[in-house]
């Protein structure tokens, strides 16, 4: 029978996140070539996190980073792919924690999302059209950081966000889509970064969330769905920016998170046994974060960026 693991194991995540540019032998890296700077942002954050920001090559990824900028001021997910939102996002979180947003074409980048918005103020994800809360969250977040929000109709994209808004206080996709921890984070912190949460039912929303958590004290997305380390974050930001935090059991919760470590190779993985990835690494850390884990640096429940970074910047959440 394995060990209990009892603590985060940082010197080996570090050295696992260290290794992901190195694996180019392996299927999953050209798999995976589409996520590139997100996984840049995952590690990077997870680092930051974990006082080892300096683990990665500073010049390396800003150099690479900026070479992503396309010609309509986005940026893709890897060298030659197109732009989309979600990259956009991680490359702005990345050169902002790195205090090196000047290197990019900022201007350009206001006017990517600005094109972006719809009529009815909901977001496309990029030039093919998807419609998502997701993308409404990505928008605001990337020109609050940016200090740009003034760019875009702020009160339709409100307007629409509540449309998304379900009778159980949660939050779906679209209008009429099932209530989901990772729509509900997005919904949540866009509402928090324009200053709406009166519209939420905090009692009731929360009540929703912390019902989440299973007898593993593990928490799913939805309900009769298994429990993933990635909704440590979906639905414990959301908890801790409608202050309920202690709605749920901490210490079942990071004793989910800390089982899902691979001992041997660092990393962690949705849930116990399985295969690690950087995506689940970041978020059991932030998990962690949020839960007062001793030695990590405080994560901001709404921009998923360590809080100093925030604080420099001068935004109120």
């Amino acid at each position: 029978m394995e060990p209990e693991l009892t603590e985060l194991l940082i010197p080996l995540h570090v050295k696992y996140i260290q290794s992901l540019d190195t694996r180019k032998d392996d299927l999953e890296y050209w798999l995976t070539e589409h996520l590139r700077v997100n996984g840049i942002y995952w590690g990077l954050t997870a680092l930051d996190l974990m006082n080892h920001i300096d683990a990665l090559p500073r010049d390396k990824v800003i150099t690479y980073v900026k070479s992503l900028q396309c010609d309509d001021g986005g940026f893709g997910g890897d060298k030659f792919h197109d732009s989309h939102m979600t990259h956009t996002l991680s490359a702005v979180q990345v050169l902002i924690t790195l205090e090196a947003i000047d290197v990019i074409d900022v201007e350009k980048v206001v006017q990517y999302i600005k094109a972006l918005q719809n009529e009815d103020g909901s977001f496309r994800g990029d030039t093919w059209g998807e419609v998502d809360s997701r993308f409404s969250y990505i928008a605001l977040s990337c020109l609050s950081l940016l200090k740009r929000l003034e760019a875009i109709n702020v009160e339709k994209t409100v307007e629409w966000i509540l449309k998304c808004k379900n009778y159980d206080g949660g939050f779906g996709s679209a209008p009429g889509s099932e209530s989901h921890a990772g729509q509900i984070f997005c919904c949540v912190a866009a509402l928090s970064i324009t200053n709406a949460l009166h519209h939420v039912d905090s009692d009731l929303l929360s009540w929703w969330l912390c019902e989440r958590q299973l007898k593993n004290g593990g928490l799913n997305g939805r309900p009769q769905k298994l429990e993933d380390v990635c909704y440590s974050w979906w639905v414990l930001s959301a908890l801790s920016v409608l202050n309920h935090v202690d709605w749920i059991n901490k210490e079942k919760l990071s004793k989910f998170i800390l089982s899902a470590q691979d001992p041997e190779n660092g990393g962690i993985s949705d849930r116990p046994g399985d295969m690690v990835d950087v995506f689940h690494t970041l978020f059991g850390v932030t998990g962690l974060s949020l839960l007062g884990y001793p030695g990590l640096k405080q994560v901001n429940p709404v921009y998923c960026m360590p809080q100093y970074v925030i604080d420099r910047l001068n935004l109120d959440q």
